[in-house]
């Protein structure tokens, strides 16, 4: 999904063109139809349930439909920030969300979004927007595995679990768990919706 715009090369996802990619894909019959999102919003809401997440590089607003109330997507896409308003979610570009101040949250969710960005980009974007969290929030990483990350142009770096971990311990954060989801690690190769998963806390003070 996009990500902020400071923090990644002008790589396809900025334009409509990408947004209307994401809304075909999000919008296959035959997706409906199976409900193939069920368990990763499942797995989502077992560990952001009850927060209020801050969703960065929401895209168009998969994730936001199923989080709690009061949170809030940002993605550096404007289209897709748009769209994401015509259906009733709360979204901004960064911009628009650094100007505001920012009010706290105690969730994050970077669902993604790492792989889209330049080398090292991931602990500039998530050390970015931790001023917005409060101690103790959950904060909860998500990349493809091999086949998902070869199905995407656009994607630029691929980050397994164990650098997700590594991110959150050079920004600070504690390391709560680290999977693979929803089928293990060997699945990334032949399954491209199989997925690396972190979920880290910022540290109470």
């Amino acid at each position: 999904m996009p990500e902020n715009d400071e923090s990644t090369e002008a790589n396809g996802t900025t334009d409509t063109g990408y947004t209307e990619r994401l809304r075909e894909l999000q919008g296959a019959r035959w997706k409906r139809l199976l409900r193939v999102q069920a368990p990763y919003q499942w797995n989502i809401r077992r560990f952001l349930g009850g927060r209020r997440v801050l969703d960065v590089g929401c895209g168009i607003g998969r994730n936001l439909r199923n989080l709690p109330a009061g949170s809030l997507g940002v993605d550096h896409n404007r289209h897709s920030v748009r769209f994401c308003r015509s259906q009733g979610f709360d979204a901004l570009t960064p911009e628009e969300f650094h100007a505001t101040g920012g009010t706290k949250f105690d969730g994050m969710l970077m669902a993604h979004l790492l792989e889209h960005l330049e080398p090292n980009g991931g602990p500039v974007i998530i050390e970015e927007y931790l001023p917005y969290l409060e101690p103790g929030a959950v904060v909860m990483l998500v990349c493809p595995q091999e086949r998902g990350f070869a199905s995407d142009e656009t994607h630029t770096v691929f980050l397994d679990g164990g650098d997700l971990e590594k991110i959150c311990h050079d920004v600070g954060l504690d390391v709560v768990r680290s999977s693979s989801f929803p089928f293990p690690r060997w699945a990334g190769k032949p399954f491209v919706y199989n997925e690396s998963v972190v979920v880290a806390e910022v540290p109470s003070r």
